[in-house]
């Protein structure tokens, strides 16, 4: 594309990193007449009488109570009865920066006393223009635009309009093909949830599924794997590409969309060498957009900035979130490069937007997080203090009969776990091993994140690992001994019962 300077209707230079306006909206109001509300009925006579008239909290854990969080700082977490729990998963593998930082909580403050709120199709702010500017040197993505949401599965929604706006503007209507791949994660919403592979979750959802095509997770440890959907040889993955593109026909699709190292559903597995360049060489030929999904491998995670730094591959559109703040607001991105931007835009626009989008506070807390990550090295540090938990790991793992493998990159680290070593049978879903795993990681103070059904959908347990990337040597040791004597005790537990 020529070497042009973008501007923003504000004027603004956006070179380095623009915000991309939200769309615009016609509203459609029903004249039909609503029953008139009763402000002198109470809401159990309105339900029928019997409930109760207070509200209770949809917990994501059905069953059993969850402790009280009341305090977080650093790497640890504090509930209402003293208990102190060492955070290894980050949450949801998103903790970054560390809980509790300060100065991310005045720049949330001072944004707020400011203002907290404006329509992004009516305002533009400077905390957004500037933090776009600054993150958009770290973005693997050619002249990024940025277009902030609430979470990782808006933006991967927003991704997915961004490329069916960008074919509609360049005139291919028919390219309606999207594929992804099996044994992958890209969110909750019913877009990000049928693109996923992650099939427990997909389960009891199928019959609003199905628009979405998939292909073998590149997953090298059960390569071959018929019900793993996994291969593990760059020539027959990307042969299966090709035929998968040649099967939608010629003209067809409009995009793959792949997260770089997979982690919530398979634990951190990367793909053999050679398989992004490859990806990336398919998509450019058959004129296919690539979209990253770096809503977890993002902002430093791997020990890289983004996980497609590993291979030195750009994306088309790219989806962030998770580290992007740090936890500390509900931030995503969805990243459309400069071609991409500039084609939608010159096609008519796009059509699309959210309530929340576009956030001010959540502009000035990426902004925070962005500017400890550099001036901290904390990039360097999550390679560094991954490369220390996979060692501490494997001398006190790798020989254990009910390991299976221990991977990843920077601090995303995971672990899959088997009933055989020799033959990788996993347990069966039955023994809820991965359960047991967390339990007594849990009374031990150490909290973990898991995932099930990577082998064929239903058996299959995996431990992912996430810390914080101010996490310290001696909580590195504490991790790795409270994790092996979680998993001894777990597959004691079900030699027992067996």
């Amino acid at each position: 594309m020529p070497n042009v300077t973008s501007r923003s209707p504000f004027g603004l230079n956006l070179r380095s990193g623009r915000v991309a306006s939200p769309g615009r909206f016609g509203s459609h109001r029903s004249s039909k007449r609503r029953a008139s509300y009763n402000p002198n009925m109470s809401t159990a006579d309105r339900l029928g009488g019997g409930r109760p008239s207070t509200g209770r909290v949809f917990q994501r854990v059905m069953g059993g109570d969850l402790p009280v969080a009341v305090r977080a700082e650093g790497c640890t977490i504090w509930d209402a009865d003293g208990r102190t729990y060492l955070d290894a998963a980050g949450g949801a593998i998103v903790v970054n920066v560390g809980h509790g930082r300060q100065s991310v909580v005045d720049a949330m403050e001072s944004q707020a006393r400011a203002f907290t709120y404006v329509h992004g199709t009516s305002f533009t702010n400077e905390p957004l223009e500037t933090y776009a500017r600054a993150v958009g040197r770290y973005l693997p993505v050619d002249d990024p635009a940025i277009y902030p949401v609430s979470g990782g599965s808006e933006a991967i929604e927003s991704c997915l309009k961004l490329v069916r706006s960008y074919h509609l503007a360049r005139r291919e209507p028919d390219r309606t093909v999207v594929i992804a791949r099996w044994g992958s994660y890209h969110g909750n919403s019913m877009g990000a949830l049928d693109l996923s592979g992650r099939e427990p979750l997909r389960r009891p959802y199928e019959p609003w599924l199905g628009r979405f095509q998939h292909v073998s997770a590149a997953y090298p440890y059960r390569a071959g794997e018929t019900e793993a959907h996994a291969l593990g040889d760059v020539d027959q993955l990307i042969a299966e590409l090709e035929v998968a593109i040649a099967v939608a026909g010629q003209g067809r699709v409009a995009a793959f969309v792949a997260e770089p190292i997979v982690g919530a559903t398979l634990g951190a597995v990367a793909p053999p060498d050679g398989y992004w360049p490859a990806v990336a060489e398919v998509c450019r030929r058959h004129g296919i957009l690539l979209v990253a999904d770096e809503v977890m491998t993002g902002f430093g995670r791997t020990g890289r900035w983004f996980g497609l730094d590993h291979w030195g591959v750009r994306a088309d559109v790219m989806a962030a979130a998770k580290g992007a703040a740090g936890g500390y607001f509900p931030l995503g991105l969805a990243v459309a490069s400069g071609e991409v931007y500039d084609t939608i835009t010159a096609g008519g626009g796009f059509v699309h937007g959210f309530t929340y989008s576009h956030s001010p506070v959540g502009a000035a807390v990426a902004g925070e997080v962005l500017r400890i990550l550099e001036s901290e090295n904390l990039v360097e540090a999550s390679a560094t203090q991954g490369e220390r938990l996979k060692a501490l790991l494997n001398d006190r793992l790798a020989a254990h009969p009910n390991v299976g493998e221990i991977r990843g990159r920077g601090l995303l680290v995971g672990l899959e776990l088997v009933a055989d070593r020799a033959t990788r049978r996993p347990f069966p879903r039955s023994a809820r091993l991965i359960e047991g795993v967390m339990v007594h990681a849990r009374s031990a103070g150490l909290l973990l994140y898991h995932g099930t059904g990577n082998v064929d959908g239903t058996n299959g347990d995996i431990v992912l690992l996430g810390p914080p990337f101010v996490i310290s040597d001696e909580e590195l040791v504490r991790i790795a001994d409270t994790l092996a004597v979680a998993v001894d005790r777990a597959a004691a537990d079900v030699g027992r019962s067996s």
